[in-house]
């Protein structure tokens, strides 16, 4: 594949730096909906919501896809780096074991006492709920 039909994705969480490689295409989760970035894209910063990024590397190849809890994207005409909370690849999520951490969730949110927790629940709550939308393909009520 030629260069100018690449461009450089990086994929950074605040543990490591899980992806870094030429891509044909990224589809990226932004805060007022997905939007895609190819080579030579418009520079733009944009927060990102949490939800699967897809990262095409060769056409004839299935993108990789990648839950992110959300963070910001930097997308230039030779490079995008999405700076991510937490970035788990899509097939390391195990749907019984997020199921059973909701249960568990809601029980916690049920005894919380304090403002400060019940936010602090509420938000783990919706990242458990996104994982799971993000492998089921439903939407997690």
């Amino acid at each position: 594949m030629n260069e100018a039909q690449t461009f450089n994705f990086e994929l950074v969480s605040p543990e490591e730096k899980l992806i870094s490689e030429p891509a044909t295409m990224v589809v990226i989760p932004g805060e007022e909906g997905d939007f895609g970035v190819l080579p030579n894209h418009s520079a733009i910063i944009s927060s990102i919501r949490p939800g699967v990024i897809e990262i095409f590397t060769n056409n004839n190849e299935a993108p990789q896809r990648v839950f992110v809890a959300g963070g910001f994207a930097d997308v230039s005409e030779k490079n995008c780096t999405v700076l991510a909370e937490e970035a788990i690849n899509l097939k390391d999520l195990n749907q019984d074991t997020l199921e059973k951490s909701l249960r568990d969730l809601n029980e916690d949110l049920a005894m919380a006492s304090e403002q400060a927790d019940k936010t602090r629940v509420l938000h783990k709550i919706t990242l458990t709920k996104a994982k799971l939308s993000a492998i089921s393909g439903h939407l997690i009520a």
